[in-house]
């Protein structure tokens, strides 16, 4: 490989959420941090190089969006995914979690009904009801180790919600939904006349062995498919917060921009920016490289769980460097409660990783490990794992 993933980086000391935040989330910092959702590898050295170059520019000024910056997204998306996408369609905004909620605002209203499917990334709940909107669960069915949508259920949902909020790779479940559910889900989304917030900052981080499909592109751009898309899962810069939404219709477009507006907000800084148009202007030798490494990983958590921690079954993932662990059994194996299963890897394992039941009700006795971080991490945290159970 051309780039290093199992070099260590020491970011203990860099105000990181991932390790400087672990007392604050797991109650102590002795634990391998597997939780927050970006990775501790360096990023691409294009994007090293861009920042470095801007930070030597002495004025940090107020900042525009240059035209490079979306060339550079439309060319990546038409070349990664066979979109191609209008200067014109595209909103700059500041980072996915904010784009929630002013999708809320702009398409469901103050009072409107907005549909989630459990269990997906929290934020996705708290954007409905911070925001005043009514939720409407549509849970995920787990058959034979893999999760698929209820559609008889989202279409009754439909019946009476403004809004889907769909998670596109899905988080934390891995899901990389297939063309002929996306259809048949936009079947549902345009007989109700249902506005489709698609996150699909994960599309990708896709496992060779699957496809991703843009959901806007397989509706033929239609007005009620609205895309948010982003830089910051893919290159492992989330901590620059810039995103972008795609959006054909410009009346959609309008209400959006209008929601940011109350809000306040700008997503223009000088290191983002610079940082977005380097990635993907240069970062695909790179990310194929991850991609590999990420699925190698993947393997190895699989094989190591089935071996030696068979009470941990993982639903394998399609997408994302996110795994999602089933402990029912081990909880039921060992008498806890989900509270308990926590301590139990946080405290007796020394391995801290994100609580399924975050995720909502359906992800009780799950939880949600991060491989992103070289591979011998991983090992450690596994053998960790297996030496609290089995005390070898």
């Amino acid at each position: 490989m051309s780039f290093d993933f199992d070099c260590d980086i020491s970011r203990s000391g860099s105000a990181s959420l991932k390790y400087d935040g672990r007392q604050n989330m797991f109650g102590t910092a002795e634990v391998i941090p597997l939780w927050v959702a970006d990775m501790d590898f360096a990023a691409p050295p294009a994007v090293t190089e861009a920042l470095a170059a801007r930070a030597a520019h002495p004025v940090y000024g107020y900042t525009i969006y240059p035209d490079s910056l979306y060339q550079a997204l439309i060319h990546w998306l038409k070349q990664r995914h066979d979109w191609e996408v209008q200067r014109e369609w595209i909103v700059m905004c500041p980072g996915v979690v904010p784009t929630l909620h002013a999708a809320v605002m702009a398409y469901a209203g103050p009072s409107g009904s907005v549909i989630v499917q459990p269990p997906v990334y929290f934020p996705f709940f708290s954007a409905v009801t911070s925001t005043g909107g009514q939720l409407l669960l549509n849970p995920l069915r787990l058959k034979n180790g893999r999760y698929t949508i209820d559609f008889d259920h989202l279409e009754q949902c439909a019946a009476g919600a403004q809004l889907l909020l769909l998670c596109s790779p899905h988080n934390p479940v891995g899901r990389v939904w297939s063309k002929s559910e996306l259809e048949r889900l936009l079947q549902i989304a345009e007989k109700h006349n249902l506005v489709v917030f698609s996150d699909e900052i994960h599309a990708d981080l896709v496992y060779p062995e699957n496809k991703h499909c843009t959901l806007s592109l397989l509706a033929g751009n239609s007005p009620n498919i609205v895309t948010a898309v982003a830089p910051s899962k893919t290159f492992n810069i989330p901590g620059l917060n810039l995103s972008a939404l795609i959006v054909p219709d410009q009346e959609r477009r309008t209400a959006i921009v209008q929601a940011f507006d109350t809000m306040h907000v700008s997503a223009s800084n000088p290191f983002s920016i610079v940082a977005f148009e380097a990635a993907y202007r240069e970062g695909k030798g790179w990310l194929d490289e991850l991609l590999v490494y990420l699925r190698d990983t993947r393997d190895f958590v699989g094989e190591y769980l089935t071996a030696h921690l068979p009470e941990i079954r993982l639903i394998q993932p399609e997408g994302t460097y996110l795994l999602w662990l089933d402990c029912r059994a081990l909880g039921i194996a060992l008498g806890k409660t989900d509270a308990q299963l926590k301590h139990f890897f946080v405290h007796e394992a020394h391995v801290g990783m994100s609580p399924g039941a975050l995720f909502g009700e359906t992800g009780s006795g799950f939880m949600r490990m991060n491989i992103g971080a070289p591979r011998h991490v991983i090992a450690a945290a596994l053998e960790n794992i297996k030496k609290a159970r089995y005390g070898a």
